[in-house]
């Protein structure tokens, strides 16, 4: 229990710890968000090479329908999701009582 009370510290100082859930988070956010919008961009040009068999309208409708929703459905799935956790995962103190827990906490 006395280590629960023990505020968190870090190797950049006191200063980096209320600031820290919110860095990782934002971080994590625009990681993915970069890579989900690569993903979306991949999906897209793969469907435009079905123009020989739906036509030019219907390969860029459905090119367009898919790699958007393959954006939006990884982004509110992982992208929020883990945003989420990793915030709360840097919010909270040690409540597992796990010394590896501790530590890497420290070194972010």
């Amino acid at each position: 229990m006395e280590a629960n009370r023990i505020p968190q510290k870090s190797i950049l100082g006191p200063w980096w710890v209320p600031i820290r859930p919110w860095f990782y988070s934002a971080w994590l956010a625009y990681e993915l968000t970069i890579r989900f919008y690569d993903y979306g961009l991949a999906v897209y040009h793969y469907f435009l090479e079905f123009e020989n068999h739906l036509g030019e309208f219907g390969a860029q409708a459905l090119a367009l329908f898919c790699g958007i929703a393959v954006f939006l459905i990884c982004t509110s799935y992982l992208t929020l999701a883990g945003c989420v956790l990793l915030f709360k995962f840097f919010s909270t103190r040690n409540e597992s009582g796990n010394s590896t827990e501790e530590k890497f906490k420290y070194y972010f």
